[in-house]
C-alpha cells in the first residue's frame, strides 16, 4: 500500500494543503507558473506552505523575484518607525508609509505585510509577500496584532492602523503566500532601511 502524501500548492488556482494528487492537480493543472510539492507528513507540509520548511517557496533555492518583499525601519524599539514594500526583482518602491511617532518593529512589519496583501489584491495579482519578520507573519496569520505596547498619545496613531488593519484581514481573503525572508542565506531583504 502506498504510503499518504499531502501536497502544498503555493502557486494555483487556490494555494493551499489538499491530502490527495487529485485534489492538487486541480488547483495546477493548466495554471500557468504553477508551484506545488508533495510532502509524507502533513506537518511537514504546514510548515513548508507556512514558508518555515523546506525551500519549495523558492527558485534554485533562492528567493521569488516575482514578488513584494516589506521591511520596517525603527530608531529604537520601541520609537519612531516606518515601513515600505518594494518589487524584490528590481527593488523598486511599491509604496512606502512615512512613519509613526512611536511603534515597534514587529507593529510595522505586520502593517507592512497588510498593505502589501492589500495592494496585491487591488492589482488581481498572485505575488507571494516576503518579510523577515515570522512575529509578523504569525500574527498576519491569526489576524491580531499581539503587541504589548501601550496605547497612548504617541502610539495612538499606529495602533488605529493596526486595528484597520487586523478589521481588512477579517473582512478578506487572500491567496497570495507569505514567506519569511532567509537572511542568512540571501542577505538582507530586498526592502531594507540599511541602517545596521
Amino acid at each position: 500500500m502506498a504510503k499518504k502524501k499531502w501536497y502544498v500548492v503555493w502557486k494555483g488556482k487556490k494555494p493551499g494543503i489538499y491530502s490527495t494528487w487529485a485534489e492538487c492537480e486541480k488547483q495546477v493543472k493548466g495554471f500557468k507558473g504553477a508551484k506545488f510539492k508533495s510532502f509524507p507528513s502533513y506537518e511537514e507540509a504546514e510548515a513548508a506552505f507556512n514558508g518555515s520548511g523546506g525551500k519549495p517557496e523558492t527558485e534554485n533555492g533562492s528567493y521569488i523575484t516575482e514578488s513584494i518583499s516589506v521591511d520596517a525601519g525603527s530608531h529604537g524599539n520601541p520609537g519612531p518607525v516606518e515601513y515600505r514594500g518594494v518589487y524584490t526583482k528590481t527593488e523598486e518602491i511599491v509604496f512606502a508609509h512615512p512613519g509613526f511617532k512611536k511603534g515597534t518593529n514587529n507593529m510595522a512589519e505586520f502593517l507592512g505585510i497588510v498593505h502589501a496583501l492589500r495592494y496585491l489584491k487591488e492589482q488581481e495579482s498572485p505575488m507571494p509577500v516576503y518579510s523577515d519578520s515570522a512575529t509578523a507573519i504569525g500574527w498576519v496569520e491569526k489576524k491580531k496584532a499581539n503587541s504589548t505596547l501601550v496605547e497612548d498619545a504617541e502610539s495612538r496613531e499606529i495602533w488605529e492602523d493596526i486595528r484597520r488593519a487586523e478589521k481588512w484581514l477579517k473582512e478578506h481573503t487572500w491567496e497570495n503566500p507569505i514567506y519569511k525572508w532567509d537572511t542568512k542565506n540571501w542577505g538582507e531583504i530586498k526592502a531594507d532601511y540599511q541602517r545596521k
